[in-house]
């Protein structure tokens, strides 16, 4: 006869075994990438000082391209605008200027090199291989490189300016597993920005239960996505963002939200309520009560919402999760205003703005030594 298994306990089997699959899965993917990127870091070194030292020019580049094309078709992504790409990606991240930030951000096994070397296979037959020469002795990358695609680190490269925001995004990317598009629209919309400029818009209770929320939690999003009329009703944004789920919990920061239900029924007394959008943190290991607005922030709207966070942690949360958060999603809010709310609030909240349109931000260099503490020791956890 089995024997019975209690939930929680079958949870934690779960739990486990799936955790122990996507380690598994993810340190496969790791391995395919390292390689990858050494033969990137390989080329554009070499190509880098071929140029440096003028033996090289554009045509010869471009005819590296059709050689290697040539000679093995199979070959993808050598392209003469690529190989230009790769060399970029090796004067940059082997430069000394970018090390040294990289050691005085994160731990020093960041800053420790791969071994780049290109395996020769004498059993089959090869239609290329490129062959080093003494003037073109090869080196490695450090092992940040390694923390995301080179597609990505393309993207990074051309559209981030600053080795905060480069950094930054490597990092990001890592953490979210972000795929090239997701990345180039966390890029375009500024996420750097949004997420680690300092932040008034958390109350009390938050910054208690969760120190880490001003990295946690952007106090702006971009729904552009939505294709919002000018005016519109709050059951308009609802039916849109569940529409558009994936990119709008991209758009919240992370990944690690669980979108749970759209109004979501509370049962408090005789009464009924419905919490807009319900979502489930996994990193926090707590619930998310989303309220949405169309109208410019009110101090009553946050009453509002900490009935409902009352509501969720007697009658919803479970005994192992955290206090439940709450988050007024609103078109605007005067800052003064929102200070003075957040201020006496105890419950675990935080007001943020949506814009319609992609709005410029002006950028801000000097906010990651928080973050990259945190993906530091995210990483020794890991």
């Amino acid at each position: 006869m089995t024997k019975k298994v209690n939930e929680k306990t079958l949870q934690s089997h779960f739990s486990t075994i799936l955790n122990q699959i996507q380690r598994m899965r993810s340190l496969a993917a790791s391995e395919v990438n390292e390689k990858h990127l050494s033969s990137v870091w390989f080329v554009g070194q070499y190509v880098s000082q071929k140029i440096k030292s003028n033996e090289w020019g554009t045509k010869v580049v471009a005819e590296l391209a059709d050689y290697i094309h040539t000679q093995d078709p199979t070959l993808k992504g050598f392209s003469k605008r690529n190989i230009y790409n790769m060399v970029m990606f090796y004067d940059e991240y082997s430069s000394e200027g970018f090390l040294n930030f990289v050691a005085e951000k994160l731990n020093s096994e960041f800053v420790q090199t791969e071994p780049a070397q290109l395996e020769t296979d004498t059993k089959k037959n090869r239609k290329m291989e490129i062959v080093q020469t003494p003037s073109a002795q090869l080196s490695s990358f450090p092992k940040v490189v390694s923390l995301t695609s080179f597609s990505n680190h393309v993207e990074i490269l051309c559209h981030c300016k600053t080795k905060e925001q480069r950094l930054f995004y490597m990092l990001y990317a890592n953490k979210e597993r972000l795929n090239f598009r997701e990345l180039k629209r966390c890029i375009k919309n500024d996420t750097f920005t949004t997420l680690l400029r300092s932040k008034k818009n958390l109350s009390k209770g938050m910054l208690k239960n969760y120190p880490q929320a001003g990295i946690a939690f952007k106090d702006e999003l971009f729904l552009d996505f939505l294709s919002l009329p000018q005016k519109h009703s709050e059951n308009k944004l609802k039916k849109s963002i569940v529409e558009k789920m994936k990119n709008f919990i991209l758009e919240l920061g992370s990944k690690d939200f669980l979108f749970v239900d759209m109004e979501y029924v509370l049962q408090v007394g005789s009464s009924t309520f419905k919490a807009d959008l319900l979502f489930y943190h996994r990193g926090l290991q707590a619930l998310v009560a989303i309220e949405l607005k169309t109208t410019k922030f009110h101090p009553k709207d946050l009453g509002q919402l900490e009935f409902y966070l009352e509501a969720l942690d007697r009658d919803v949360r479970k005994p192992n999760e955290n206090p439940s958060i709450g988050m007024i999603l609103c078109p605007s809010a005067d800052q003064v205003v929102v200070e003075y709310a957040m201020n006496r609030s105890m419950s675990p909240t935080l007001i943020a703005e949506y814009k319609k349109k992609l709005i410029p931000q002006e950028t801000v260099q000097k906010l990651l030594g928080e973050y990259c503490a945190t993906f530091d020791n995210g990483n020794k956890q890991g």
